[in-house]
């Protein structure tokens, strides 16, 4: 019921929206370009940086690689998580909570789900220009190839849409700024234990079996197989995890604009 009847005219329309207020200032392009730099610090520091001390290591089918070249596609996923995230977190909270954008839209024909698409497209773009650009400088330190590179973009797309459903879906059952702490916890504890830094075999038993249950842990593995052309049947599980990610967060998050802006 909610898919019935989509316009991408009016999703077009929430785009649109998001696109003049990008042009009202330069604030917001100061906030775009910053938020590409961390994961690319943190590839310079620990991949390049500790890499030199670490040296070479094996993957789980045996294959030995630079430890920069490991990491690599694990900042590559979490760039894509960061951008869309950063999108429909703060800002889709701000708009829904504070600048009622969202109540205005509703007084136009659009419709919940309808901006749910529109905010979930516009993340997108934030986190298609962060990725896009991780991987010119992936390809420019030669820890992968411009083949694989392009392999790997579509799959961080994915890794993009899916952070950004839930995002939504976690955005809407905010009450204040202080309840993004624990999301910002939440986000970090991801970042650590999801297999970017070691491989998850390397962690107890108990553990790896949690972090195998972690979306970051599925988009960081599907990235890597790709971005190192580490193909398998198992990329095909991380993408449905991720692909059932989008759904269900898109669907949570449109019916919670309907619930709490509708009613």
């Amino acid at each position: 019921m909610l898919v019935a009847r989509i316009s991408p005219s009016r999703v077009g329309a929430v785009v649109n929206r998001n696109v003049g207020a990008l042009r009202s200032g330069p604030s917001y392009w100061l906030v775009l370009v910053s938020g590409f730099f961390e994961p690319v610090l943190y590839l310079l520091s620990i991949g390049v940086g500790v890499g030199a001390l670490v040296g070479d290591l094996r993957l789980p089918g045996g294959r030995v690689v630079d430890y920069a070249v490991f990491v690599a596609p694990a900042m590559l996923a979490v760039s894509a998580m960061s951008g869309a995230l950063s999108e429909t977190t703060f800002n889709f909270f701000f708009k829904m909570k504070y600048a009622k954008t969202f109540d205005a839209i509703l007084a136009t024909p659009v419709r919940p789900f309808e901006i749910a698409l529109g905010e979930l497209a516009w993340a997108m773009v934030r986190s298609c220009v962060y990725t896009g650009a991780f991987l010119v400088v992936m390809v420019a330190l030669g820890l992968t190839s411009v083949g694989w590179a392009l392999a790997a973009f579509p799959a961080t797309l994915l890794v993009g849409l899916a952070f950004g459903g839930v995002g939504m879906a976690i955005s809407t059952l905010m009450r204040g700024w202080q309840d993004f702490d624990l999301l910002t916890t939440g986000q970090f504890a991801l970042f650590l234990f999801s297999g970017t830094f070691s491989p998850v075999q390397d962690y107890p038993l108990v553990v790896e079996i949690l972090v195998g249950l972690t979306p970051l842990y599925h988009a960081v593995e599907l990235v890597r197989g790709l971005a190192l052309g580490e193909l398998g049947w198992g990329l095909l599980g991380h993408a449905g995890y991720l692909l059932v990610m989008t759904v269900a967060g898109l669907a949570f998050a449109a019916r919670r604009i309907q619930r709490t802006l509708c009613q």
